[in-house]
């Protein structure tokens, strides 16, 4: 078993308590069949939930937790999880302090897989950061305010959400993950468990291989500029890697956002998980409603609730 990391609250647990029973009610109410009352109710589209959202029901990313990878074709934006990697999380931002990507390149690209960035030799110095860290697979369930997803999932007792990153939950053992969806950050390694600190890293492009929960620590998730990582080509190579160097793709920096000037930032917000619209919009991802669907599914995986983001309104508070 991984040597499992619990990361602290940042909320008092009076507090995570409370909005815990405010989310299970309002997950209960919403997910109820409507009173007959109600059965000729219009139902919402996902886009209708998001035109009737208010200010409140979005967060700014939090540039000491957002890292810049810049491509030739481009940035793509990665929020980090501190809350369920805290020890990978702060090894990468080392590694982007002291320029270790800068200059490396996109070396694998397996169909359907993932695509995986590092130093093709292992040879270049890591200077302040950890070549490995511990292994942080999972966590305690306990603090966590887990916005709960109703239907059964194949890999876990619980899925969700926490801050908008896909969860799993085992309540019996008391423990929590973070689960292998499309644009998820993880961080390779060798057999070893805690062979892994961040030096290699890679995100999903394909069907969420969800088999790989709890056997990699994931640590973060791409917001922005996911069709840049995406397209790129297929390396020929066993799994995906490319079998000559011109074939890879350079990468220019990777950079924690808060080190770069604030009118070089890319201003988003996201949709928070926390809150009744969150559930309303879960609700019409799992119940299609637009003129297209004739049967809704009336079913949903925590990997195909695609979590909303946007440019910030100008003129909101910083």
């Amino acid at each position: 078993m991984s040597r499992a990391l619990r990361a602290p609250s940042d909320r008092p647990a009076a507090a995570c308590a409370g909005l815990a029973l405010a989310l299970l009610l309002a997950s209960a109410t919403l997910y109820a069949a409507p009173p007959a009352h109600e059965a000729g109710k219009k139902s919402l589209t996902a886009a209708e939930v998001l035109r009737s959202s208010t200010a409140s029901d979005w967060r700014a990313l939090d540039p000491q937790n957002t890292l810049y990878l810049e491509l030739p074709a481009g940035r793509v934006v990665i929020e980090l999880a501190p809350q369920f990697a805290p020890h990978h999380v702060a090894n990468v931002e080392a590694l982007a302090r002291g320029h270790y990507f800068d200059g490396l390149a996109v070396m694998r690209a397996q169909d359907n897989y993932v695509v995986q960035w590092g130093d093709p030799d292992a040879k270049k110095p890591v200077g302040a950061a950890q070549r490995a860290v511990g292994a942080e697979f999972e966590r305690a369930l306990r603090g966590l305010a887990i916005t709960k997803l109703p239907d059964p999932d194949t890999y876990a007792p619980e899925i969700g959400f926490v801050d908008g990153f896909p969860v799993a939950a085992e309540p019996v053992t008391g423990r929590a993950w973070l689960v292998h969806c499309y644009g998820m950050l993880g961080a390779g390694r060798d057999n070893d468990v805690d062979s892994g600190g961040g030096t290699e890293l890679y995100v999903v492009i394909g069907q969420a291989p969800r088999h790989l929960d709890r056997n990699v620590t994931l640590l973060g998730r791409v917001v922005s500029g996911m069709e840049r990582l995406s397209v790129m080509p297929r390396g020929s190579g066993t799994l995906g890697f490319y079998e000559r160097p011109g074939e890879r793709t350079p990468i220019r920096s990777l950079r924690l956002a808060a080190d770069v000037p604030a009118a070089e930032r890319s201003d988003l917000e996201v949709l928070r998980t926390d809150t009744p619209t969150f559930l309303a919009y879960a609700e019409a991802r799992r119940s299609r409603h637009e003129e297209w669907f004739k049967v809704p599914a009336g079913r949903i995986d925590v990997c195909n609730v695609p979590i909303p983001i946007r440019p910030r309104a100008s003129g909101a508070e910083k």
